[in-house]
């Protein structure tokens, strides 16, 4: 009786909090169902644990997650998932709460969720998923998890023979969990026109998870995920994963796998492997090829953190992440790269205040490259920020930029910022930032200029 109250108290507050403001409070809902009642999602029913997938780790893992739920609803199955990207107990909850009945039963076919990495454990043990989908496991939010190895140590004890696990054939943490595991299915990308060998400073290796020799890499295709090897035990990279993306065209957004050419939306190369993870998912549940390339073709991601505004007759590209890990900074730097033409640079890190003590985060600049855009035509950096500008302009000086064209900025005052745009001479600017900035930026945009999505 008393998870029937809680649910119903739960649903009337999600009702509530979507007439206030649907933007507002995802998972408000399950944060009270939770604290009312800590063991709340073990007692939903009709939950097919053979249909539920937990998608989890570092990086990619909320465009997997609205990637496959959207691939199985374009197909016409039935998805309940936290597309909101509310991870933790409260946002699964709220998830459940959303799609049951007033009798605690789940109402759709698929149960699709996002799952944290430092809450898998307590998450399974009340909602026991029999597959899941783990995109990597790279360094991310030091100042919580330490390094990649502490969250590679909780996975091996959530991990239980009843589940088949979805693994990156290229990532050596992720793929060595295969021995916790009563199936595996691997996925990985084949070396492509983004493919590096990271020589010099920039190598990249780590112990291997199985016996603590060095991982030897052939390649990279991101950082720290590539073909590899053990150099003392058997643990490598499989030669034929069961999912084997190749023949990648980032130009064409093209790729091949199992002999058929996939037409994709989203080109970056994390993007290629959260598409192959999706495949190796999905085609487990019977999905086509056709109805893989229908989903694709028509995914939006809600989770999408790139947009092109103007603003003063300028095209502002904006870039923004959540500034907890050295991946998505170099992913984010290297699409500016890749822009050959003349542009302005504008890189705004701040602190990060999740929670005491706050963050300041310089450690990453120093895992990335930024030697491809020093030597690309930039015609002015501007960096900001009150914590750690002069990180970012030391860092940046290392690698070739003249410092006769970095203006350092010791503020966050929006105004001020945004006056270094009639400086410049060039309509092509580029805006890097986490995503505290964002809005107050994005407002100032607005007022000067228009979105083009």
């Amino acid at each position: 009786m008393k998870f029937i109250l809680t649910l119903w108290l739960s649903k009337l507050i999600a009702v509530l909090v979507n007439l206030v403001d649907p933007k507002r409070g995802s998972n408000y809902s399950g944060k009270i169902a939770v604290k009312l009642m800590p063991d709340f999602v073990a007692h939903f029913k009709a939950i097919d644990y053979d249909k539920t997938i937990f998608i989890t780790g570092t990086n990619g893992k909320s465009t997997t997650n609205n990637l496959v739920g959207h691939t199985l609803r374009s197909a016409g199955r039935t998805v309940a998932s936290n597309i909101e990207g509310a991870n933790m107990m409260p946002g699964v909850a709220t998830t459940l709460i959303k799609n049951s009945t007033l009798g605690g039963k789940l109402n759709k076919e698929f149960l699709v969720l996002e799952i944290d990495e430092r809450s898998l454990a307590a998450i399974r043990k009340v909602l026991p998923a029999h597959h899941m989908g783990i995109t990597n496991l790279q360094k991310d939010q030091v100042q919580r998890n330490g390094d990649p190895d502490f969250i590679f140590r909780k996975f091996q004890g959530a991990i239980g023979k009843d589940m088949t696990l979805y693994l990156n054939n290229e990532e050596p943490r992720s793929k060595a969990l295969e021995d916790q595991a009563g199936a595996s299915v691997y996925f990985g990308v084949a070396p492509n026109s983004k493919t590096s060998q990271r020589e010099g400073e920039f190598a990249v290796t780590l112990p291997c998870p199985k016996c603590g020799h060095s991982i030897v890499y052939a390649q990279y295709n991101l950082a720290s995920i590539g073909t590899f090897h053990c150099s003392h035990c058997a643990h490598q990279s499989q030669e034929a994963p069961d999912v084997w993306v190749d023949q990648v065209d980032f130009a064409g957004k093209t790729f091949r796998t199992g002999g058929r050419t996939f037409h994709i939306t989203y080109n970056n190369p994390f993007y290629i492997y959260n598409y192959a993870l999706d495949i190796a998912l999905c085609r487990q549940f019977g999905l086509t090829d056709q109805q893989l390339q229908q989903g694709f073709s028509s995914f939006v991601n809600p989770a999408e953190r790139r947009e092109v505004l103007t603003y003063h007759g300028k095209q502002i590209h904006y870039l923004r992440m959540k500034q907890e890990n050295p991946e998505t900074l170099q992913s984010a730097l290297d699409t500016i790269a890749e822009d050959p033409s003349r542009k302005a640079v504008f890189l705004g890190m701040y602190e990060v205040k999740d929670f005491l003590p706050y963050y300041s985060n310089t450690f990453y600049f120093f895992d990335c490259d930024f030697r491809p855009i020093a030597q690309t035509d930039v015609e002015r950096y501007v960096v900001f920020s009150t914590t750690v500008c002069y990180d970012t302009a030391n860092r940046i000086i290392y690698d070739g930029a003249p410092e006769d064209r970095i203006t350092v900025l010791d503020t966050e005052d929006i105004p001020t910022i945004l006056a270094q745009l009639d400086q410049v001479e060039t309509d092509n600017v580029y805006f890097l930032t986490g995503m505290k900035p964002y809005k107050q930026l994005k407002t100032y945009f607005a007022q000067g200029g228009v979105s083009n999505g």
